[in-house]
């Protein structure tokens, strides 16, 4: 490196973000024969590195990371980390980015160093904010300053929920567990998210910023990480935090800071906004007037830490590195993590024994400067380093090869979640830092090759991870074509299965869409949205079809569904008269209003068709010329589906002549004691038929006719009466029974009762397989009079005229009057 008395100019380019200080500094090193520029992340020395090496070749350039070097022959420029510059080098042109990390209390040591001692022979550059513009005014005397404004507008926008940020949002958070929060969120509701933490290694990192560059997702979700470095088509950063741990403890966040992170909004001339999320309140005012003018105080120290190292023994490392700055604007910076580890070793009586000799004393310092990138309790990595130095120490002065294979090889697995995933990665970055250094192994070359690819693998298992958990790819993708396309291509399968763009969306029953709800019911609307467009063709051929089917194709199940093709498209509804239901499509937003018209008229069509067949019996009935009585007594059986009591009838039935008697057997009415009804429609299908006519014209759910065959069955608690005799069976007793077995048990009951009392035997209880028991109680129903006996069981006799008239009802214009129907009608049952 060229001492500071013989470099050339200084210029120092401060400014905020995106003000081109990156570009500038690369463009200047290239117009040198050789160059150095020292970045403060691994993840932006590779950037450039590719970068430059697609300009000038890749002999031409060379890579100085903590775990990656590659340096050709003769290399004329140098991308590095700002820990790993080669100080040594000496080259024409030299910057060191981000320099205003002085004063970071962790990394502002090393950045400190760099701007007091690093030069090139013609020209050194240091990029970074104004903030820093005093101090290297007083530290490094000569230096030339340029300002360079911000080449787009960068305003505050205020709260903001998250489910109504716009696309291409940032938001941030600072610790890993809200960004998964929030990008889970961000799934539910957006469709998914790209995901960015400082513990990704870079292959993962870009990888998950490609998803959101390339328009797979409109967000990002990231922690304070995307402060430096991260150049992407952001137009607004959402804080979900406004405080952030440092490592030591929890604090507010500082303008500066909200400034860096805020600055990713906006790139080149177009213009960024910054706000926060709508859980944790406004950016406090100085703050937004200090960021959008970018006027911050101007930092008042700078961290140092002494470079110039006495390695005769550990007490005099110890003592060096704890040496006090002695000139104003530094501070001492506090112990570093390499100095924690020399203090926790240098207690070792062995490794004390072991460093005697400067030689050792720089290789524990050496070992003692490997990064702890898994983040451990410092005990874990002092041990770790402890074990390292001493093979280093020993007689071979190499790392086993038996053993470094032992640690190694146990990370070597793509299995686990994101944290499992994330450890394996840190630990394999240590062991890919220690294979650069060629003296502390043997075949350097081969453990880089290996612990390089290892890496790779996790960080493609981690990227598929995190796009598994935090991106939703259908629903990302509908929305990208139903922005960019016209029509989305769609298939529907012979069992209904609907795929829109090759992906799987839902179902598609009858006219009736139902979306796959597996990502939550953004998804689920976006699906939905998307099938709408994908499937008018389908519908419109679906409608053309249905209007065109014969009667055969459709059916109605017990629930009042009428079914196309195994598919519910329509269900009945009340209508003007029990008899004459409406049917209604089910609801769909596939149907526009003439189709709808369209398909409601043919299936109104099979609907009048079906019934007239299904109870053709009654319809004849109620289409017969028949005289005034008869037609009353039709109507009545109408509005009973087909059946009713006796007493309802009798005002109908008295004025009837022999011919109207004869008319109505020809049409199989039977004129009973008991009931009016006609036998055919007192069949299995014809009562399950007449049950749901029944509750869909009160508006009731279907309730469930008797078992098929039955001729009693006890009466269920809360079934309406009135159902049972709509379906034809009578409540009696206990009991509903079926009206053409209740005629024969009445009539064999009178028989008896001709002869006197009458026990109840076992001729009459197999009439309806009941017991005496239930048996007697029909026959109190009946009217007849029980009489204890002192033998045992009760004997019967027939009802007496008074107890028959009390029967037998008022006239009907008088019943339909009466206040007590409703309780007359409890009264009969």
């Amino acid at each position: 490196m060229t001492s500071l008395s013989a470099s050339g100019r200084v210029i120092a380019v401060l400014g905020p973000t995106n003000t081109g200080k990156t570009h500038l500094a690369l463009e200047r090193m290239l117009g040198h024969r050789s160059g150095m520029i020292g970045f403060p992340l691994r993840l932006l020395a590779r950037e450039n590195y590719d970068r430059i090496a697609r300009i000038k070749g890749k002999g031409a350039v060379a890579l100085l990371t903590g775990e990656e070097k590659i340096v050709p022959a003769h290399p004329q420029w140098f991308v590095c980390t700002v820990e790993s510059m080669p100080l040594d080098r000496r080259v024409d042109f030299l910057a060191i980015d981000e320099i205003q990390l002085c004063a970071d209390p962790d990394r502002g040591h090393v950045f400190t160093d760099r701007l007091l001692h690093a030069r090139g022979a013609s020209e050194t550059m240091f990029l970074g904010a104004e903030t820093i513009k005093p101090l290297i005014r007083r530290l490094v005397p000569g230096t030339e300053f340029v300002t360079r404004p911000r080449f787009s507008q960068l305003s505050y926008s205020g709260e903001q929920k998250l489910q109504r940020l716009a696309p291409r949002s940032a938001i941030v958070a600072f610790s890993a567990t809200d960004v998964y929060t929030l990008a889970e969120l961000m799934r539910r509701q957006k469709g998914g998210a790209a995901v960015v933490l400082g513990a990704l290694s870079p292959r993962t990192r870009n990888a998950q910023v490609g998803l959101y560059q390339a328009g797979e997702v409109d967000y990002l979700v990231a922690t304070d990480a995307i402060g430096m470095g991260l150049n992407m088509d952001v137009d607004h950063v959402a804080f979900a935090g406004l405080r952030k741990f440092d490592g030591r403890v929890p604090r507010h966040l500082e303008a500066t800071e909200v400034a860096q992170i805020a600055g990713r909004a906006g790139r080149h001339m177009n213009d960024g906004t910054f706000g926060t999320t709508g859980d944790i309140g406004p950016i406090p005012g100085e703050i937004v007037d200090a960021v959008e003018n970018h006027t911050f105080p101007p930092l008042q120290r700078l961290q140092w830490r002494n470079s110039d190292l006495r390695l005769t023994s550990i007490e005099a490392l110890l003592a060096s590195l704890n040496r006090q700055p002695d000139r104003p604007g530094l501070i001492r910076a506090r112990d570093a993590d390499d100095q924690l580890v020399l203090q926790a070793l240098a207690a070792d009586a062995e490794i004390a024994a072991r460093a005697r000799s400067p030689e050792r004393v720089r290789l524990l310092w050496e070992v003692c400067q490997v990064p702890d990138f898994r983040k451990t309790l410092a005990e874990q990595h002092s041990r770790l380093l402890g074990v390292i130095f001493r093979h280093l120490s020993g007689p071979e002065e190499t790392l086993p090869t038996d053993w470094l294979d032992q640690q190694i090889s146990r990370l070597d697995r793509t299995d686990g979640e994101i944290d499992t995933l994330l450890t394996r990665i840190a630990n394999i970055r240590t062991w890919t830092y220690i294979s650069h250094r060629g003296d502390w192994l043997k075949d350097a070359a081969a453990w880089q090759e290996r612990s390089r690819a290892i890496e790779d693998r996790l960080s493609d298992a981690l990227h598929e991870r995190l796009t598994q958990r935090f991106v939703d790819r259908r629903t990302t993708m509908l929305v990208r074509r139903m922005k960019d396309a016209d029509t989305l291509a769609s298939d529907v399968g012979t069992d209904g299965e609907v795929r829109v763009e090759g992906h799987f969306v839902g179902k598609l029953r009858g006219f009736r869409f139902e979306a796959d709800h597996a990502e939550g019911m953004h998804a689920t609307r976006t699906v939905a949205a998307a099938a709408t467009r994908a499937l008018r063709p389908e519908i419109a051929g679906r409608v053309a079809l249905l209007a065109a089917e014969p009667d055969e194709a459709f059916r109605l199940d017990g629930q009042g569904f009428v079914l196309w093709r195994d598919n519910a498209v329509a269900r009945l509804a009340a209508g003007g008269a029990v008899l004459r239901p409406a049917v209604t499509l089910l609801p769909s937003e596939l149907i526009e209003t003439a189709a709808r018209d369209r398909l409601n008229r043919r299936l109104g069509d099979w609907l009048d068709a079906f019934l007239g067949q299904a109870l053709a019996p009654l319809f004849a009935v109620l289409e017969a010329p028949l005289s005034g009585p008869g037609r009353g007594l039709a109507f009545q059986l109408g509005e009973g589906l087909g059946s009713l009591p006796r007493r309802a009838a009798e005002a109908q039935i008295r004025p009837l002549t022999a011919d109207d008697r004869k008319a109505l057997a020809a049409l199989d009415v039977r004129l009973g004691v008991e009931s009016v009804f006609l036998p055919r429609l007192l069949k299995p299908a014809s009562q399950s038929l007449r049950g749901l006519l029944w509750c869909v014209h009160r508006s009731l759910a279907p309730l469930a006719p008797p078992p098929p065959g039955s001729i009693s069955v006890p009466l269920a608690p809360g079934t309406p009466p009135a159902f049972l005799e709509a379906i034809g069976l009578r409540p009696l007793g206990g009991r509903a029974v079926r009206l053409d077995m209740l005629e024969r048990f009445a009539a064999q009951a009178r028989q008896l009762a001709r002869q006197g009392a009458f026990p109840v035997g076992p001729a009459l209880s197999s009439r309806l397989n009941l017991s005496p028991g239930d048996t007697g109680a029909i026959l109190e129903a009946l009217g007849y009079r029980a009489e204890a006996t002192a033998e045992g069981g009760p004997l019967f006799r027939a009802p007496s005229r008074r107890t028959e008239a009390h029967r037998r009802p008022r006239s009907a214009d008088k019943r339909e009057a009466s206040p007590f129907a409703a309780l007359l009608q409890i009264t009969r049952a």
